[in-house]
């Protein structure tokens, strides 16, 4: 089963990732792929699986952290297959790349479907905008923002027609 994932950033709504990956993936694998596939140099990463409101669960690190498995506890990314959580209904996960300034990426599964023969997996399927610095989050680019200013921005183009009645 291919799994397609939607990762979006709260830094500049414009930007958008969709992967399309094996379910059988483990989070470590899925780590170096985004890494890669956005040029981020490795670095000390999370993910975490999220409720419906974005809220951090279960954290899954780069390292064993040495702990027993517990249900609070962290586990190794290298452990979890994607399969496993979806199975167990975590269709959302936050992946922390910079623990000092608490940024994320954010990844929700879309859909599964059946591998095409055309493709070679993992693979970015879809992508806009620029990727947030990895260092600087106040570094911007030309199209950050929010799409929805762009789009806002062709109604005041009745600003400046004098035929325009707006009072009915």
């Amino acid at each position: 089963m291919i799994l397609k994932l939607r990762m979006l950033s709260d830094e500049n709504d414009n930007f958008v990732r969709d992967f399309e990956v094996s379910h059988e993936m483990t989070l470590l694998q899925l780590n170096d792929f985004i890494l890669e596939s956005i040029g981020y140099e490795e670095c000390m990463t999370s993910f975490f699986t999220a409720d419906d409101h974005w809220n951090r669960l279960r954290e899954f690190t780069l390292m064993d952290m040495g702990t027993d498995g517990g249900e609070d506890e962290p586990m190794a990314m290298e452990s979890v297959s994607l399969a496993e959580l979806v199975v167990a209904d975590y269709n959302r996960l936050i992946f922390q790349f910079d623990m000092l300034a608490d940024r994320a990426f954010y990844i929700e599964v879309v859909n599964g479907s059946e591998p095409n023969e055309e493709f070679t997996y993992p693979r970015v399927a879809f992508e806009n905008a620029t990727v947030p610095d990895q260092y600087d989050p106040d570094k911007v680019s030309s199209d950050d923002g929010s799409i929805f200013e762009e789009m806002m921005g062709d109604f005041g183009s009745f600003d400046e027609d004098a035929d325009y009645d707006d009072e009915y």
